[in-house]
């Protein structure tokens, strides 16, 4: 434990005198902060040390950058610099897939996030495996920080700053300059942590969704000056919340949640203990996301056996079928459905899987 005391205490000082990145200091401790609070029960002994090192180092990775030519990549991707996405909304999982296809050279250029946080789960799973504590705590605590990156949609797309569309230095007033002065108001119910079959296919999962917020920002962007005439103004930082907030919002709840499930999956994982049943299957229903829903969502799901019959629907509170996404047979595999909910109104309603006789159910809440 005194270990601990001392990595807290130097990470702490440190704080103190780095500049502002990526989230930047409020952000990161948000997310990294209302982790624990997800934590189911048998996670409970990570409250405390282990806790306050995933707060006191969520900025290590932003550190790094200064003595570590490796480490600038980590905290993105330029999703659309990739033919496939732009086509076809996806690009190939495997890091050694997309290698091969565009080189070394061309993927590190182009941010290698999703990649950086799958290594460090595998990271962390490692350490809780050989129950290293104080090695789990500082590699939670990178894992938050790429999440978390990867939670800001500007972090994922070649115009990170506006610089192709005119909208030069966005990046630092939406996610640093907005977030400082408008923090206190995030503030969101926290969810419990769930067990990830797929960790690489979720990864990408909630990279693809964060990216439609990238128009929205700009869009944002420009209200936001024509209010204010300028961008350097209370005005402008007010008009750029009222027009963000309700995705914004979601985002931090959304890597704060996934934070906190990497987090437990990799404890589960590592220790090799005993799966809750609906997990002992690569088979299962994925949360959502975005969720609350504003017009679109990607609802992803496992299939565990080829030629399964698989049917997903959307039902109401009362039980009543709105929309059928699925019904067919299905090969074994990572798959997602993007639905579109704008033919239903406001409220709560419940995702319903099955595959095979095995029901999964997810709720979701529509605000249009």
């Amino acid at each position: 434990m005194n270990f601990f005391k001392r990595i807290s205490f130097f990470t702490a000082a440190l704080l103190s005198v780095i500049l502002l990145s990526s989230w930047g200091y409020r952000g990161h401790t948000i997310i990294s902060g209302n982790a624990p609070l997800c934590f189911p029960p048998s996670l409970s002994f990570l409250i405390g040390d282990f806790s306050r090192i995933l707060v006191d180092s969520a900025l290590a990775p932003d550190n790094r950058k200064d003595w570590d030519p490796t480490e600038s990549p980590k905290h993105y991707i330029d999703l659309d610099n990739y033919p496939e996405f732009m086509l076809q909304g996806k690009i190939p999982m495997s890091y050694d897939s997309i290698l091969k296809a565009y080189g070394y050279a061309y993927v590190t250029g182009n941010g290698t996030v999703p990649w950086a946080t799958y290594n460090t789960y595998d990271s962390l799973r490692n350490c809780f495996a050989r129950e290293d504590l104080v090695k789990a705590a500082l590699f939670a605590a990178d894992l938050g920080h790429y999440v978390g990156d990867a939670h800001n949609p500007l972090h994922i797309t070649a115009n990170y700053d506006g610089q192709n569309t005119g909208n030069d230095g966005i990046h630092s007033r939406y996610e640093t300059r907005m977030i400082n002065s408008y923090y206190p108001e995030i503030v969101y119910p926290v969810d419990t942590a769930q067990y990830i079959p797929n960790v690489l296919g979720y990864i990408f999962t909630y990279i693809y969704g964060n990216f439609v917020y990238v128009d929205s920002i700009l869009s944002a962007d420009v209200i936001a000056r024509a209010q204010a005439g300028n961008t350097n103004s209370s005005t402008y930082t007010t008009a750029l919340w009222n027009n963000t907030r309700d995705f914004t919002i979601p985002l931090f709840r959304h890597a704060t949640f996934s934070l906190a499930s990497l987090i437990y999956t990799a404890y589960l994982d590592g220790q090799k203990m005993a799966v809750p049943e609906k997990f002992t299957r690569t088979q299962g229903l994925g949360q959502n996301y975005p969720n609350p829903v504003r017009d679109y969502t990607v609802i992803p799901f496992d299939v565990d056996q080829n030629n399964s019959y698989v049917s997903l629907r959307i039902l109401d509170e009362l039980g009543n079928v709105r929309a059928d996404l699925v019904g067919e047979k299905m090969n074994k595999g990572h798959h997602e459905i993007k639905w579109d909910s704008r033919s239903l109104g406001d409220g709560c309603y419940y995702c319903v899987f099955k595959d095979d006789g095995i029901i999964s159910t997810k709720k979701l809440m529509l605000m249009h």
